[in-house]
């Protein structure tokens, strides 16, 4: 069998990719549903759904990379012709079968690349050269309309393939050709091909849909970000110190690796008098709405209700004094998340410029105080300590 293409055969280096690509989108495929299927309500089917998606990642990726081996081939190659030119109904339903899974076999391992490396979070990719791409940014928006064009993109790979090998088949059994054969090792007898016509119109075609399918994929994953920042509304506070910008972040350890996210909406209440020389000086009560937590590839997770059950309990609160310490000033009070509320004392770093006050915090947090993965009890699952970074810009009101 020769490896390089003829008019009329396949050489072994294209049915080589051929059955290497199917062989990988048939993994995938069964793959991908069964980690989405998996519940995660233990350590054992944490670890179990992660380490399927990072083989479906790493397949994913190896598959990639064949399919622009496979392809950069194609180029080089002779295409044979088909056995059906004669039939033009079916010819252009072959071709564009084919244009179809050209892309597919780019795009849907792409845009779930992509996905993955727009987030931080779980089952990475099992491959040394980390788990970034140029040009993409950590980015929910981005993260979650690759993903969406990664979930519909599959549905028109998996349609495409069944097309395929219903039109194989059909070949195979009714037609009784060698258009499958030809796709086997060894060398089937093949007569003289019917004329061949050659029109861009089923690569139109193929283009027009896979457009369609990217602008659905993209107003899913757009319209998905909007709502669920949309599901709090908080009410405006007063304050002496109104906030101008500011920051609630929290990184949790997950599998080893740090997955960072931040709350979009919080409010915060202020009184604070920096000339009283000693003891208290003020008071602050912060809501948080915690489902406008964004947490990487992890956020539906933390919002469970084994976790911070946002549907039941959809704020946190701290509310404290604020009074010197041994260092600078400090927040003293109670942190309620869920229906558990924790003493904390905050130590904070602030600097004053007249009515301009700039203040910045971190401090450690465990996850366990407030019942936050409880059935999660293996630190090499999720870490118990979360970072918070609190950082804050405010100006006194002074019209009180």
């Amino acid at each position: 069998m020769a490896f390089t293409n003829t008019e009329i055969r396949y050489g072994g280096v294209t049915k080589g990719f051929h059955w290497l690509t199917a062989l990988l989108i048939l993994t995938l495929i069964p793959l991908g549903l069964i980690a989405n299927w998996l519940p995660y309500e233990t350590d054992a089917q944490l670890a179990q759904k992660a380490w399927l998606f990072s083989l479906h990642k790493t397949l994913g990726v190896t598959a990639f990379f064949v399919a622009v081996l496979r392809i950069l081939w194609a180029i080089s190659q002779p295409k044979p012709g088909l056995l059906n030119a004669d039939k033009p109904a079916e010819s252009f339903a072959a071709e564009l079968v084919h244009w179809l899974l050209y892309a597919a076999l780019v795009i849907v391992p792409l845009s779930g690349w992509i996905s993955h490396a727009a987030a931080a979070g779980f089952a990475p990719i099992w491959w040394p050269f980390g788990q970034d791409l140029p040009l993409v940014p950590k980015s929910t928006n981005i993260e979650h309309i690759f993903g969406s064009l990664h979930w519909v993109a599959t549905k028109l790979l998996a349609l495409s393939v069944v097309l395929h090998i219903a039109g194989a088949l059909k070949h195979h059994v009714i037609d009784r050709d060698a258009t499958l054969r030809r796709m086997l090792p060894g060398e089937p007898v093949i007569g003289p091909l019917p004329a061949q016509t050659h029109s861009k119109t089923p690569m139109l075609a193929a283009s027009a849909i896979w457009a369609v399918v990217i602008a659905i994929g993209t107003i899913m994953g757009t319209s998905s970000d909007t709502a669920e920042k949309a599901e709090v509304a908080l009410a405006d506070v007063a304050s002496e110190w109104a906030v101008q910008d500011g920051s609630i972040s929290i990184t949790v350890v997950q599998f080893g690796n740090e997955v960072s996210g931040s709350f979009a909406d919080w409010t915060a209440a202020i009184r604070f008098d920096e000339a009283i020389p000693s003891g208290e000086v003020g008071q602050v009560t912060t809501t948080i709405a915690i489902p406008s937590l964004t947490l990487g590839s992890v956020t539906q997770q933390a919002m469970g209700a084994d976790f911070f059950d946002a549907a039941t309990y959809a704020t946190a609160v701290f509310d404290a004094v604020i009074r010197h310490g041994v260092d600078g000033f400090e927040a003293a009070g109670t942190l309620t998340i869920k229906d558990r509320s924790v003493p904390m004392v905050m130590p904070f770093n602030l600097a004053l410029n007249g009515d301009a006050a700039e203040m910045r915090a971190d401090l450690t947090l465990d996850r366990r105080d407030f019942g936050i993965g409880d059935n999660v009890g293996d630190e090499g699952s999720l870490a118990f300590a979360v970072k918070v970074a609190i950082k804050l810009t405010a100006l006194r009101d002074t019209s009180q």
